[in-house]
């Protein structure tokens, strides 16, 4: 592996950076995106009974707060409980909003790794090629090694920086949609505790 990398010339290393922090993000992205994380089953339900038992002070709130993404948002409604739905709604859409792109955290910087590694192969691939013809304008077609170290160089590099660009584009295709989803998820969540709370739906 070491001498494919030593083959590969200079561009191997920012490639293989981009390798590491890809891998980095990806690892990262699917321990904060899961979906207890985000959305535990039994909030709004656990929320309702608190209210029916009139325990919603505000450390319970902000307990709540502090337990999820979903808690975020629904904590946002529940300090706005008493202010009628739209103002409920209001502050629950604006703290959604931050919450959404929190979880698209460090999603740009994988999609920025997808399409820069092909570039960065396709550099070295163009530096490979070059040493090509600087070792043909110097010694001639008469030694197929000297000729043979270019060639695997842009290859090495072309090879490298679409591996590493393929799994990042597919990740990052993947948790924009699990993105989506959850924040379609809160969004049923946050309406569903808005009617119970203003009385447009008796359980939940």
């Amino acid at each position: 592996m070491f001498e494919v990398i030593k083959n590969g010339g200079w561009m191997m290393a920012p490639i293989i950076l981009c390798s590491i922090v890809a891998m980095a993000i990806i690892g990262e992205r699917f321990w904060s995106l899961q979906r207890k994380r985000i959305l535990p089953a039994d909030l709004v339900p656990y929320i309702w009974q608190l209210h029916r038992e009139n325990k919603l002070d505000e450390a319970t709130i902000r307990r709540i707060k502090l337990s999820s993404p979903l808690g975020r948002i629904l904590a946002a409604g529940l300090l706005n409980r008493k202010h009628g739905r739209e103002i409920m709604k209001s502050s629950i859409e604006e703290v959604g909003r931050q919450v959404a792109h929190e979880l698209e955290r460090y999603l740009n910087a994988l999609g920025s790794i997808a399409s820069i590694t092909p570039l960065l192969g396709l550099l070295g691939t163009v530096d490979g090629i070059i040493r090509v013809f600087s070792d043909i304008a110097v010694g001639g077609m008469g030694d197929p090694a000297v000729l043979s170290g270019g060639i695997s160089e842009a290859l090495i590099c072309t090879a490298s920086g679409l591996t590493v660009a393929i799994p990042s584009l597919f990740f990052h295709r993947y948790f924009e949609r699990l993105v989506d989803d959850h924040v379609v998820r809160m969004e049923e969540e946050s309406l569903r505790l808005v009617d119970i709370m203003q009385g447009a739906r008796e359980d939940v």
